[in-house]
């Protein structure tokens, strides 16, 4: 009997994140408006942001072994709880005297519970979906991430433009408190691990078979990781670098023309995912790679608009439609490997495995920011030196990948006979 996706369990867990990701969205861009506001530097709440991201990538282990031991409805419930509780204080005791005081320890709390709820919510996928609806779960997930990406910022702006910070904050409080309710419904069977060691042991131990399990019963997760975190290295240092500075700084357009690029980046996400659950049964593992060497072919024409003898428009549409077609790929390319590491994880590790997804991920992007922010400003007049080389090299770690997507497809045939 084929299992059907969009089963009970999953459209409440979708249901959640959808209000949980639309509640986190207009409350950090109201807070980073309120910032700018209060400060006149967007450095200011830049930096705050970066600290506060240090707890998600030192707790994200403990969140892991918390999913795989604990009932993760119930981890959902509580943290989402927390969220809502922690931001309508932060409201309540929002004054002009401590508000970066008091922003900033919200932002940290934000944080601490991220590291615990983005594991969880990555183990419940595999929980409730089995085969090819892992990868079209995972797909339905990016997709409401991206709608609510497109959408919650243009509300949230308006919102704080009419209100102020504190009503935008308790929007987003009844978005946590509204998730929590949605996944109080979700059913998830759990069995409580018989343990009597104590903590520290039970750490330490779950960190050491999870970490055998990927470096050598399972090595096609750790090559994934490796591979998860190149990409995102690549393509976050020159999208949310890159983007902006050649559209600002070395095209010379205004703030317009960036707006309608992000836009256009978010349409080609939720495209990326769309094409990702259509392709679910079709896209074998092995062509993976080519989907991966494809992100080094979109980024290489936008690099050759610098060097032919065109208009400033000309090379915004086409360098528009190189980064476009690199967020389809991405998409594409993330959901799978995501999936592919889930469905070759046991239960028991699931939880653990998706922190250290979560990790790699977090501590590629800011190193591919600071990277990509120091080349364009050496380069900035001649992009294409950035730009041509770093496709030519993404196309090279396609190749040498093939071998990777072809035995984990052997695997996958193997396992299924």
């Amino acid at each position: 009997m084929t299992q059907k996706l969009f089963s009970k369990n999953f459209v409440l867990l979708i249901l959640g994140q959808l209000t949980s990701l639309f509640g986190n969205f207009i409350l950090k861009l109201a807070l980073s408006m309120y910032v700018l506001d209060a400060t006149g530097s967007a450095a200011v709440f830049a930096s705050i942001l970066s600290i506060a991201i240090i707890p998600t990538i030192l707790l994200s282990p403990l969140g892991g072994i918390l999913a795989d031991r604990a009932n993760r409805r119930n981890i959902m419930v509580a943290l989402d709880t927390l969220t809502g509780v922690s931001v309508l204080c932060s409201a309540l005791f929002l004054t002009a005297k401590n508000d970066l005081t008091v922003i900033c320890v919200l932002l940290i709390i934000l944080s601490v519970l991220g590291a615990f709820e983005t594991p969880t919510v990555q183990a419940c996928i595999p929980t409730m979906l089995e085969g090819d609806n892992i990868t079209k779960g995972n797909a339905v997930v990016n997709q409401v991430a991206s709608i609510s990406y497109l959408i919650a910022p243009m509300l949230g702006g308006i919102l704080y433009a009419a209100l102020g910070l504190k009503p935008v904050m308790y929007a987003s409080v009844v978005c946590f408190f509204i998730t929590a309710l949605f996944e109080c419904f979700i059913k998830l069977s759990y069995e409580r691990p018989q343990s009597k060691e104590n903590v520290l042991s039970i750490v330490k131990q779950d960190f050491i078979s999870s970490m055998q399990y990927i470096s050598k019963e399972q090595t096609s997760i750790s090559k994934m990781l490796f591979l998860t975190a190149l990409s995102r290295f690549f393509v976050m240092g020159i999208t949310i670098v890159g983007l902006p500075f050649i559209v600002r700084k070395v095209l010379g357009f205004n703030a317009k023309y960036y707006g309608a690029a992000e836009s256009a980046l978010a349409i080609a996400t939720i495209i990326g995912s769309i094409a990702a659950g259509i392709f679910t049964e079709k896209l074998k593992t092995h062509k993976l790679s080519l989907i991966l060497g494809s992100l080094g072919i979109f980024v290489i024409p936008a690099g050759i608009a610098f060097i032919l003898p065109v208009n400033p428009t000309i090379r915004y549409i086409i360098n528009i439609i190189s980064f476009c077609g690199m967020q389809i790929a991405i998409s594409i390319f993330s959901i799978f490997a995501v999936s592919l590491i889930q469905q070759r994880t046991p239960n028991h590790l699931i939880g653990k495995i998706m922190a250290y997804t979560s990790i790699v991920t977090l501590c590629a992007q800011p190193i591919g920011q600071m990277v990509y922010g120091f080349l364009f400003d050496k380069f900035r007049n001649a992009a294409y030196v950035v730009l041509i080389p770093t496709g030519l090299i993404i196309c090279i770690v396609g190749l040498l990948s093939i071998n990777l997507f072809k035995n984990i497809e052997k695997q996958q045939t193997e396992e299924q006979a």
